[in-house]
């Protein structure tokens, strides 16, 4: 991870650059008020924040959901433009808005100049908070002049940073409305799966890739939404690092998973023809599942607060008989308050397909 930061040598564009931040701060300043607030985000890091934030950068994908959730209206721009599949389910107000890159993750793109050109009252990011991201925080925000905070992601920390972020933006009510949701999603999990044994849970594997064969270790934040849904991950970890391993069929034919569940579209549609797959008990089943991504995934990609509905979906196809309701009904109230969007019949049918049993998986 990386982020053009760095001031080599005194050429005349690195002065222009520090020019640029001078002069933004001074504006900033006289529109918005000197920051007359503190605000300690989840590494303890204590940001000095405007009393009003207008214009708000998110720093990566998972960040970019966030906002979009709570303050579309605030948004400069998108870590990554919305893809065509996925336009009709965002608010025409943002969808338009530039991209301008990431601050953070893999293929950084976006620079000093970027963050400058953009005027933001403040940047964020959601997700990860170890060090290194803490690092290229108190960085950019020295590099800049420009607040930047740092929020905790993990699912089970995600109702605290919503609230965090809401009160940070001005937007608490809003905040509070989706954080509760995600609680209220985690404590009906827990409370109808408290009597169901780890030997009589289901055995889930990750398909990545077009063979398959990538997948996340159990722990990472890759699968941590199957596990949380009560999936048992068979991909173990072991004494190894990262949350992503290259693995082998032998080694899914011997781990037996009963569910597969993949967002590859190559692999789901090819699975069930390959004669080797074809022999693991879930492909024999039937029970390979393609997790919906319109218009952010439901598993991942990114991992942020759209893995909510993915709880929900996962949980009720694992365990159906613990959890009876119709993802059709539960994935358009999700949309509606999360994206704000009412979605069709019909988009909702692009949006599952290959994600429900009886017939609709594979």
């Amino acid at each position: 991870m990386r982020i053009t930061v760095a001031l080599k040598r005194p050429v005349r564009r690195d002065f222009d650059v520090i020019r640029h931040a001078f002069v933004l701060m001074i504006v900033s300043s006289l529109s918005t008020g000197l920051a007359a607030r503190e605000v300690t985000d989840a590494t303890g890091r204590r940001v000095p924040v405007p009393d009003r934030v207008e214009r708000v950068m998110a720093a990566g994908p998972s960040a970019a959901v966030a906002l979009y959730v709570l303050a579309p209206q605030k948004m400069v721009g998108w870590p990554s433009a919305p893809r065509p599949n996925e336009r009709d389910y965002i608010l025409g107000s943002v969808r338009d808005l530039p991209e301008l890159g990431r601050l953070t993750g893999r293929g950084d793109t976006a620079n000093v100049e970027v963050v400058l050109k953009a005027r933001p009252d403040l940047i964020f990011d959601f997700g990860s908070v170890s060090p290194t991201y803490a690092s290229l925080a108190a960085r950019v925000q020295e590099q800049t002049g420009i607040p930047y905070l740092l929020v905790d992601g993990r699912l089970d920390r995600a109702g605290a940073g919503l609230r965090l972020l809401g009160a940070a933006l001005g937007v608490s009510d809003r905040a509070e409305a989706i954080a509760r949701y995600v609680e209220e999603t985690e404590r009906e999990i827990d409370l109808r799966l408290k009597d169901v044994p780890t030997a009589a849970r289901r055995r889930v594997y990750l398909a990545r890739e077009p063979n398959g064969l990538e997948t996340g270790l159990a722990g990472s934040i890759n699968t941590e939404i199957i596990e949380r849904a009560g999936g048992v991950n068979v991909a173990e970890r072991g004494g190894g690092r990262g949350g992503i391993a290259n693995v082998s069929i032998e080694q899914v034919l011997a781990w037996a998973p009963d569910t597969i569940i993949t967002w590859d579209a190559h692999f789901f549609a090819g699975v069930g023809k390959d004669p080797v797959w074809a022999t693991v008990p879930a492909v024999r089943a039937g029970r390979v599942f393609l997790a919906p991504r319109l218009p952010f995934g439901w598993i991942d990609a990114p991992p942020s607060i759209n893995r909510t509905i993915g709880l929900k979906w996962i949980a009720g196809l694992l365990y159906p008989d613990k959890f009876p309701e119709h993802i059709r009904a539960i994935a358009r109230d999700f949309i509606k308050l999360f994206y704000q969007a009412d979605v069709t019949d019909a988009q909702l049918d692009r949006i599952l397909a290959g994600a429900q049993p009886g017939g609709r998986g594979r």
